[in-house]
C-alpha cells in the first residue's frame, strides 16, 4: 500500500451520507461498534440537504396515511431540527444533522471523501481507498463489515456485488405493474428552485441556452404554486443512463429549469411578477439507477398484500409512484402515476444485504427491490428506518463475528433492539425480557376514553388504527401514572415514548404547502416537563425534574441504585397541549 495512504481500522464502514448511511452509522455507533462514515459531499442527508432540499417523503404519504410517521433516529434528528430551526432553513438543518453525527461516540465522519477503490478478498470487501478532496489525504478504510449506502451502489458494483438497473419483466415477479420485456428504462433525474416574493416586480430576461415552453407544453404539470419546485423538471434514464450521463442530464436540466421559470415569470397568468429566483441547484437529485441483489427481492405483491415477514425490521407506505419514461421529454402524458399499497407494508431484513457479496450491508435506494417496488422504497423516510435496521444488525454481526446473513437467525434479537430503540415494526410488539416494566401493574388518577394506563405497557407505542395504544388525562388535573411491583427493583434506566404526533409531517420543504400543514416548532403534544418519583412502600425516596427538549424518546438515567417498588410520572407542562400523552413506559435495571 502507499505510504502516503492513511489507514484507519474500523469495525464498520459506511459509504454515503444520505439519510440511510446517517442513520445506519448512528445506530451502530450507538450499539459500541467503531463505525466510519464516508460520503463524497461537503454535508450529509443527500437529497434532504440544501444542495438538493426535497422534503423528506415516507410511508405517511403526506399525512394520508395517519400515525404512519416513521419514528427512531430519523425522528430524533426532525424533532431536534423542529425545535431549534422552526423557521427550515435549510442551512442550519445541514448543522444539525453535522452536529448529530459529528459529536457521535464511536463515529467518525468523513466528509467530501470520495471513493476511488475497493479491494476484496474471496467475496469479502477487505477495504476501500477514498480521496478527501479539500485535504489532498487519501485514506484506506479496513473493516470486517461495510455498507453501500451510496445510493448509485458505487461500493458494491465495485466489489462485485450482484444487481440490476431497469425493469423487470412482468412476468419475472408477476408484477401487474411491469412492462411486458425487461428494459433498461429507470427513473430520471431532478433539479429544484425556490423563488422569494422581493416585494416589488422582478424581470427575468431568459438566457439564449434555455428552453422554452408552452401552458399547453406543461398541460400535465401542475404549477399552480410558482414559488418553488419542482419534481417533475425530470430527464434521464431512457436514452440517457443516469449515471453514465450525468453530466449531460444535469446540462439538460439546467436549460429546463430555466425554461420553466421563464414561462412563469413571462407569460401571463401566473401572477409571478415580484417573484426572484433565489436558488437553483446545480446538483441533480437522483431517483433510481443500481439496485443490489439480496437474499430477497420485493416485489409489489409484498407492496399491495403486505406479506407478513418473519423477519421484518422496517415498514413503508408510499405509493408506488412510477414516473413516467423520459420525464419532460413526454409532453403527452402526467409525469407519475400514483399506485396506493394498501396501508403500510413491511420490509424483510434479508433485503439488507448482498446475495454474493458475504460482508456488504445494502441501504437507501439500493435494496434488494424489484423496480416496481423500489418505485415506493426509495423515498427518503423507508431509506431511513431500513438503514438504521441495517446499522443495528452490523453492530450485531460485529460483536457476534457474524456475517450479515447470519445475523438472520438472531432477527427476533435484532427486531427487540429496533423497537427498544424507538422503530416501529408491523405486527411486532416490545418482548425484551430485560424491560422490568413488563413485569408492573399500570395504574393512574386520570385518564381519557380509550387512554387507560395499562397501554403503557402494551409494548405498541403509537396508535394503530382504532387502538390509541397511549395513556393521556387533562394535565390541568395534575394527572399521575404509576407503576408498581410486587417485589423491589433497582432502577437504572427509565425509558419513555412521548407523543410527537406521528400524524403530521415535520420535515424540511421549499414548498410553501408542505410547511403550511405543520406547526412551527416542537409538536404542541409533547411533554415538555415532567416529573419521576420513585417510592418504596408508599414512601418516595427520589424525585426526579425532568425535561424532553422537543424529543419522543426519552432515556432517563437513575442514580444512586434507589431499590422501589412503586415508579410514578407526573407531567408537568406540554409545549402547547392540554393533555398528557405517554406511548411507553420501559424500566432496566443495571
Amino acid at each position: 500500500m502507499n505510504e502516503n495512504i492513511i489507514t484507519k481500522q474500523f469495525d464498520f464502514v459506511v459509504a454515503g451520507g444520505g439519510m440511510a448511511g446517517v442513520c445506519a452509522a448512528l445506530a451502530a455507533a450507538r450499539e459500541g461498534i467503531h463505525t466510519a462514515l464516508v460520503e463524497s459531499r461537503p454535508v450529509l442527508r443527500g437529497m434532504a440537504s440544501s444542495e438538493h432540499r426535497m422534503h423528506i417523503c415516507g410511508a405517511d404519504h403526506h399525512m394520508s396515511n395517519p400515525n404512519m410517521r416513521e419514528t427512531g433516529i430519523l425522528e430524533e434528528i426532525l424533532l431536534e431540527n423542529k425545535r431549534r430551526n422552526p423557521e427550515m432553513n435549510y442551512p442550519v438543518f445541514d448543522s444539525v444533522l453535522w452536529e448529530t453525527v459529528n459529536f457521535q461516540d464511536n463515529l467518525e465522519l468523513f466528509l467530501n471523501t470520495y471513493m476511488t477503490e475497493v479491494h476484496c478478498q474471496a467475496q469479502k470487501i477487505t477495504e476501500i481507498v477514498a480521496e478527501q478532496m479539500t485535504t489532498e489525504k487519501r485514506y484506506c478504510f479496513r473493516a470486517p463489515l461495510f455498507m453501500d449506502a451510496t445510493g448509485d451502489g458505487n461500493l458494491g458494483a465495485k466489489a462485485g456485488a450482484v444487481y440490476r438497473m431497469g425493469r423487470e419483466a412482468e412476468s419475472t415477479y408477476g408484477e401487474n405493474l411491469a412492462p411486458q420485456s425487461e428494459d433498461h428504462v429507470t427513473m430520471g433525474n431532478s433539479v429544484m428552485f425556490l423563488a422569494i416574493d422581493a416585494g416589488h416586480p422582478v424581470p427575468f430576461e431568459k438566457p439564449f441556452w434555455a428552453y422554452t415552453y408552452t401552458e399547453e407544453q406543461l398541460r400535465f404539470r401542475d404549477h399552480d404554486d410558482v414559488t418553488s419546485g419542482y419534481w417533475w423538471i425530470e430527464l434521464g434514464g431512457g436514452e440517457h443512463n443516469t449515471i453514465t450521463d450525468a453530466e449531460d442530464i444535469r446540462d439538460d436540466l439546467l436549460k429546463t429549469v430555466f425554461g420553466v421559470w421563464d414561462h412563469i415569470k413571462n407569460q401571463k397568468g401566473h401572477h409571478a411578477e415580484n417573484l426572484d429566483l433565489e436558488w437553483v441547484s446545480f446538483l441533480p437529485g437522483k431517483r433510481e439507477s443500481r439496485r443490489f441483489v439480496g437474499d430477497y427481492v420485493l416485489t409489489e405483491k409484498d407492496c399491495l398484500e403486505n406479506t407478513d415477514f418473519e423477519d421484518a425490521v422496517a415498514y413503508g407506505g408510499w405509493p408506488m409512484d412510477i414516473h413516467t419514461e423520459g420525464g419532460m421529454l413526454n409532453e403527452s402524458d402526467h409525469p407519475t402515476v400514483w399506485n396506493k399499497v394498501n396501508g403500510i407494508y413491511r420490509i424483510p431484513y434479508r433485503c439488507l444485504y448482498s446475495v454474493n457479496i458475504e460482508n456488504l450491508f445494502l441501504g437507501g435506494r439500493a435494496i434488494s427491490c424489484s423496480h416496481v417496488a423500489f418505485s415506493s422504497t426509495r423515498v427518503m423516510a423507508t431509506c431511513a428506518v431500513a438503514g438504521q435496521a441495517a446499522g443495528t444488525a452490523a453492530a450485531m454481526a460485529a460483536k457476534g463475528d457474524l456475517s450479515p446473513r447470519q445475523v438472520l437467525t438472531h432477527v427476533k434479537e435484532l427486531q427487540q433492539k429496533l423497537l427498544k430503540a424507538d422503530c416501529y415494526i408491523p405486527g411486532i410488539r416490545n418482548e425484551d425480557g430485560k424491560d422490568l416494566a413488563r413485569r408492573a401493574r399500570a395504574a393512574a388518577s386520570a385518564q381519557l376514553p380509550g387512554c387507560g394506563a395499562g397501554h403503557v405497557l402494551n409494548g405498541i407505542p403509537r396508535t394503530v388504527g382504532d387502538q390509541k395504544n397511549c395513556w393521556s388525562a387533562p394535565i390541568g388535573e395534575k394527572p399521575v401514572l404509576t407503576l408498581k411491583w410486587e417485589e423491589e427493583i433497582m432502577p437504572a434506566q427509565i425509558r419513555l415514548l412521548l407523543d410527537s404526533n406521528l400524524s403530521r409531517e415535520i420535515t424540511p420543504s421549499i414548498n410553501r404547502g408542505v410547511l403550511a400543514r405543520q406547526v412551527k416548532g416542537t409538536p404542541p403534544e409533547l411533554l415538555r416537563e415532567f416529573k419521576l418519583l420513585f417510592c418504596r412502600k408508599g414512601e418516595i425516596l427520589e424525585e426526579m425534574a425532568c425535561e424532553s427538549r422537543g424529543q419522543r424518546l426519552q432515556v432517563i438515567q437513575v442514580e444512586g441504585e434507589p431499590v422501589v417498588d412503586e415508579i410514578r410520572l407526573i407531567p408537568v407542562s406540554t409545549y402547547g397541549s392540554e393533555n398528557a400523552v405517554v406511548f411507553e413506559v420501559r424500566v432496566y435495571g443495571e
